[in-house]
Formats: structure tokens, C-alpha cells, sequence
């Protein structure tokens, strides 16, 4: 088939997909109850459907009183189980796939279900609304003229016991849809090397001699591999490499520290940034607009969503509230239950609505990854703000970061301990570190009244980190890899202790 041909066949089929999303939108409440008593009907013979007598549950509130708030550490024993072979406990298909994760929370694997029904349904399905959402927006799009560049996991795939675990970027190409593969690169034999260096040069290899139309991968880990491109081919720009380039779908971790940087390297005219929401658990939200920095809530992927405002959250006062009652402007940590048989799991991230006509948001960070050591409640959300407001400033550019407290010591006052390590750095660290500083007092006014007359916290302190420090941090780590993530923010000092060490070795 001619590829202009190709082009269009593949974008009306995508399009139509827009009425199902017009679907939920128009109806997002009944949409979201609908697939609760769904979920609940197709599990009642499970083992936990049993336990906690689905059969009875006929109310949102009965499923709320019934059965309780989870973390992976309570399902640990229960999926266990299920990788080895075990059926119907959480779920009543069974399921052979697990995404292997250590998140970005523990040095511990996690092994989250990946059931034939969210691999379809929502992981999948997501990938189709992407491109129907990002086509129904630019008419001209010419997206299936060339290929997708996809920037997934390092992990191979590994069998054990008739189920199999990896990465879900590996799991997901192992199973991808011919008609994705066949406009994907790189090679799926590429995609799932497990060394990292060495796949990285394989892509270089590889995806240069191709069309490449589109990205799609973490931003920090697609940067190194857009650089190796270029020092490889000699471009000064990679518009010079993939004309036809237009859009990058990126997500994982906040894009805007590094949008100045795909700016000066990529210089395509109209190039297009799409941010989209997923992990392990599943996907839950992507852009629907040229230009926007909210992502639609997809409420249709087999999660039903209910969130824990951070006002409440860990007291005696937790509050547990659906979809139907959140707030614009409210930080809230989501809890989801899946077409994969976790129920009611928390899954450590936070967001805040911009908007409840329709469901939109934004990702502020982690349950877990903040500062709150002296009542200023820093959230990732803030600290990327800064930073992105300082090296604007500062006319410099950064690989990546983390920051900790530095905790009281008699009458020492506290403060926080950054580590940046840039890719352009400023010309005056100290003037580098007192904007940080001021911008974060401008974002943060819990941070700024801490601050004032270094009341409870003195200015923080600014370490430049060596060259490599963080990939060498990962290497140690065994977590080389697309979907792995630097932990940007700790109220422990463990992370900040163990790159200082590196760095005074590098």
C-alpha cells in the first residue's frame, strides 16, 4: 500500500475514536459509576470478590465501606501467588504478564498484574486515543509517512513458572499490535536489550537511516539519545536528520527543565509536545490540545479513579472522596481500581484539577517525594517550577536534580541540599543558587515564610554535581533505563548521602 495511502487510512480509523472519548466527557460521572459496578460484577468469584461479598455491593458507598485502601506492600504475598500460577484471586482471567517496577519509592521490585484486559483496554487503547486526539488536531498530520520512535525499558523479558515480568515499556512491545510495530523503531529486538549502553548505541544505529516521524519516551533519557544522534551523524539539529519529524509524546517526569533544550537541538517549525500519564498501574490521562499543559482525565480504561485530598492525607481525618466531588485547585492523591484486579490502590502519585468540565489535570509528584521537614510542604510541582524559572534565568541548562533537608543540629537552623548536575552551567553558581532560592520562596509560601529573616531555614545549599554523577547513581542502582527516574525531592537524606559519595569518587 502506497504510504500517503497508508496516511490516510490510518488517520480516519484513528478519528473515530473521538466519539467514544466525546462519551465520557459528556457523561463522566455515570461513565466512572458504570465501570465501578462492572468491575465489581466481573470479580465477585474471585478470591477477594468473595471475601468481601461483591455479590452484595450494589452502591459506591458499599464498595467504599467494604473494602480497604491498599499499597503494594499489603497485595505483596497476593501477587506472589499469582506470578506463581495461581488464578482467579484478584482478578477472574488469568493473568500471565507482571511490569516489574521499582518506581522511584524503593530499591525494592515491585510486580504490578498486567492482565489481558488492561493490556488491551487501557494500554493500548490509550496509545490509539493519543493519536486520535493529536490527529483530530492537526488535519495535516502525516504521522504514518514515517515511524515512531520509541524510547522504552532496558529490560529484557523474563519467564518464570508460566507468567512473565519486565519492564511494561517491554512488555507492551512484546505484545504490540502489528500494525504499531510495523511503524515503530526501533527493532523489537533493539527495544528489549537489556544493557543499556550498548542499546543506546544499537538505536543511534538504527533509527538515523530511518523516517522518523514522532518520539515517544521519558524526556531525560530521550535528550541523551537525541544528543548521541546528533555527535554521531554530525547535524547541528535534528530536524537536519528527520525532516518530517513533528510531534513528542513524552512523560515520567515533568517536561519543563529540559524544553529549552529540545528546543535548541530539535528547531523544526510547528514541532509539536504532547505529555501524556501513565505507569505500571496503567494510563490515565494524555493532552487533548496543541499547546496545553492539562491532560484529560480517560476515564473509560477499565480505572475507576477515587482521590485522598493532601490536606488529610495519613491523619485520623483521611478522607476517601470520588471523582463526582473533587475540586479545582486541590492537591489530591489518587487511589485506583483496575481491569488488572487492584482494588482500591494507592499508587503514590499526586495531582490537582485545573478543570471538571471536563476532568483535567496536572501531575504535582509524589505521596512520597516532598520536603516537609520544617512545615514548608515542598512538592515536586514546586521545585520544577523554580528550577525551570532559574535556568531561564541563568541562561543555563541541567541533566538532572535532587534535594533533601539538612536537618537542625542544636542551634543550627535547617535548610535544603540540592544536587545539579548541568549540561550548561552557569556562569555564577552562587547567583544560580540565590535565585533558586528566591524563585522557590515565589512558588512555595510556606517555603518563604521558613525563610524570612532565615526565621526556621537558612538559604539552601547548592552542590554542582560532576559530570555523569546520576546515570553512575543508576548504574550502581541497576536502574539504567527508559522508565527509570531520578528521585527528585526525599524528606531522608539517603539519596542526597549516597550521590555526594559518588561524586567525590567521580
Amino acid at each position: 500500500m502506497p504510504i500517503p495511502i497508508f496516511n490516510s487510512i490510518a488517520s480516519w480509523i484513528l478519528k473515530k475514536r473521538i466519539h467514544q472519548m466525546e462519551l465520557f466527557v459528556k457523561y463522566p460521572n455515570e461513565v466512572q459509576t458504570e465501570l465501578l459496578t462492572d468491575l465489581i460484577q466481573f470479580a465477585k468469584n474471585t478470591e477477594i470478590g468473595r471475601k468481601y461479598d461483591f455479590k452484595s455491593i450494589n452502591s459506591y458507598q458499599d464498595f467504599a465501606d467494604r473494602v480497604p485502601l491498599t499499597y503494594y506492600e499489603d497485595l505483596e504475598d497476593t501477587i506472589e501467588r499469582s506470578r506463581n500460577g495461581e488464578n482467579n484471586i484478584i482478578w477472574p482471567t488469568p493473568i500471565k504478564m507482571f511490569a516489574k517496577s521499582s518506581g522511584t519509592t524503593s530499591s525494592k521490585s515491585k510486580f504490578i498484574p498486567v492482565s489481558q484486559e488492561s493490556l488491551e483496554e487501557c494500554h493500548y487503547a490509550a496509545g490509539k486515543d493519543i493519536l486520535c486526539m493529536y490527529l483530530n488536531n492537526n488535519e495535516n498530520a502525516k504521522l504514518f509517512t514515517g515511524k515512531s520512535l520509541r524510547l522504552g525499558g532496558s529490560k529484557e523479558i523474563y519467564k518464570d513458572k508460566g507468567t512473565s515480568y519486565g519492564d511494561l515499556s517491554a512488555l507492551l512491545i512484546d505484545n504490540m499490535p502489528f500494525w504499531a510495530n510495523y511503524k515503530s523503531t526501533p527493532s523489537n529486538e533493539i527495544s528489549l536489550m537489556n544493557d543499556w549502553d550498548t542499546k543506546m548505541e544499537a538505536i543511534v544505529n538504527e533509527t538515523m537511516k530511518e523516517n522518523v516521524t514522532s518520539l515517544a519516551g521519558v524526556p531525560s533519557w530521550m535528550l541523551v539519545l537525541l544528543n548521541n544522534i546528533l555527535e554521531k551523524t554530525g547535524k547541528t539539529k535534528i530536524s537536519e536528520v528527520w525532516p518530517e519529524l513533528e510531534v513528542y509524546f513524552h512523560g515520567g517526569v515533568s517536561f519543563e527543565p529540559y524544553k529549552t533544550q529540545y528546543d535548541s537541538i530539535i528547531k523544526q517549525d510547528n514541532f509539536r509536545y504532547y505529555e501524556i500519564y501513565n505507569a505500571s498501574e496503567g494510563f490515565f490521562a494524555a493532552q487533548d490540545l496543541n499547546n496545553s499543559k492539562d491532560l484529560l482525565l480517560m476515564l473509560n480504561y477499565g480505572i475507576f479513579y477515587e482521590f485522598i485530598p493532601m490536606k488529610t492525607y495519613g491523619t485520623p481525618d483521611e478522607k476517601i472522596i470520588p471523582l463526582s466531588e473533587v475540586e479545582v485547585g486541590q492537591n489530591y492523591a489518587i487511589v485506583i481500581t483496575t481491569n488488572a484486579g487492584l482494588w482500591r490502590y494507592k499508587i503514590g502519585d499526586t495531582i490537582k484539577f485545573t478543570s471538571i468540565n471536563p476532568y483535567k489535570i496536572r501531575v504535582t509528584g509524589r505521596t512520597k517525594h516532598h520536603i516537609n521537614a520544617f512545615g514548608e510542604e515542598l512538592i515536586i510541582e514546586n521545585a520544577e517550577e523554580a528550577i525551570r524559572q532559574t535556568i531561564q534565568e541563568t541562561q543555563s541548562e541541567i541533566v538532572e536534580f535532587t534535594a533533601a533537608p539538612i536537618f537542625m543540629d542544636g542551634k543550627t537552623k535547617g535548610a535544603h541540599e540540592w544536587i545539579i548536575e548541568f549540561r550548561k552551567a552557569p556562569k555564577n553558581p552562587d547567583e544560580f543558587r540565590d535565585r533558586l532560592d528566591l524563585n522557590l520562596q515565589k512558588v512555595n509560601s510556606d517555603y518563604e515564610a521558613k525563610r524570612y529573616n532565615n526565621m526556621t531555614l537558612n538559604k539552601l545549599q547548592l552542590n554542582v554535581a560532576k559530570p555523569q554523577l546520576f546515570h553512575e547513581w543508576l548504574r550502581q542502582n541497576d536502574k539504567l533505563g527508559g522508565q527509570h527516574k531520578i528521585p527528585r525531592l526525599s524528606n531522608k537524606r539517603d539519596y542526597v548521602e549516597e550521590l555526594l559519595k559518588i561524586n567525590q569518587q567521580l
